[in-house]
């Protein structure tokens, strides 16, 4: 890490439905100048059309995929955060999850399943459990989420209260009405109640929203993606957060 800062990477590329080409474009377009680099929700292996069947894509977190991600980070110095599907217990149902590998290491599978907006994702993943993964990285705590979970601010105060300065949340958006409009307020509301950055990644579009953000700990908009592919870059300060907690001592005046 540099001593200026935890130096992030937002990946907003899309991926296909070939996985070994997807492996090739962790590695093509993983930058070597970066702390983390974050790519979006499904970077293994995309959804398909809607409903799909995706069972026969899944890996266990030791598999093709991971150890692609594992090999890439330490050619590059760096740790890596993307999506796949992972083999559950039920063999037509996996898991929705991500990856990290590198300086540090953590496995999420996402806990709610986009059952919303005309889509019924539980009949072809399984949810993961509900947990607060958290991971140090360079002097910060980051709470891991995926696309959905941005929806349930329960989930992201836990992670809060679990230690998290930072919340990653790789997505695969799906584009339509208001769909912009949703995840921008969501990002800085939850960076904002919070008082923790918000990292967020999207695939780019037409079918998914792109926008990919981060949003520092009193809401402002540090970077931000339009809908086509692109690579952002910022870099988040621990003392930021801690001063954002001074300025608006939210979390410590809670009562319950």
């Amino acid at each position: 890490m540099s001593e200026q800062g935890l130096r992030v990477a937002l990946v907003q590329h899309d991926s296909g439905l070939d996985p070994e080409d997807n492996r090739g474009r962790l590695d093509r377009l993983t930058p070597g100048d970066a702390d983390l680099v974050v790519f979006p929700e499904a970077f293994a292996r995309d959804f398909g059309e809607a409903g799909s069947d995706v069972s026969g894509y899944a890996e266990p977190v030791d598999g093709p995929f991971a150890r692609a991600v594992a090999q890439v980070a330490a050619d590059r110095g760096t740790t890596v955060l993307a999506g796949m599907f992972e083999t559950s217990g039920d063999p037509a149902r996996p898991w929705n999850t991500l990856v990290m590998r590198g300086a540090a290491s953590a496995d999420y599978r996402k806990v709610h399943l986009y059952d919303s907006f005309g889509y019924r994702e539980s009949d072809r993943l399984s949810p993961g459990d509900i947990s607060a993964v958290t991971v140090e990285l360079g002097g910060l705590t980051l709470g891991l989420m995926t696309c959905y979970d941005l929806r349930f601010p329960e989930q992201a105060r836990a992670l809060v209260d679990a230690g998290a300065d930072v919340l990653v949340v790789p997505s695969a958006w799906v584009a339509g009405e208001r769909k912009v409009d949703h995840w921008r307020t969501l990002v800085r509301a939850r960076a904002i109640e919070n008082t923790a950055y918000v990292v967020a990644v999207g695939q780019p579009g037409p079918r998914y929203t792109g926008h990919s953000m981060v949003v520092d700990p009193l809401g402002d908009v540090l970077a931000e993606g339009g809908d086509e592919a692109t690579t952002l870059h910022v870099t988040l300060h621990r003392d930021v957060v801690e001063q954002a907690r001074v300025t608006n001592p939210s979390l410590a005046n809670r009562r319950r």
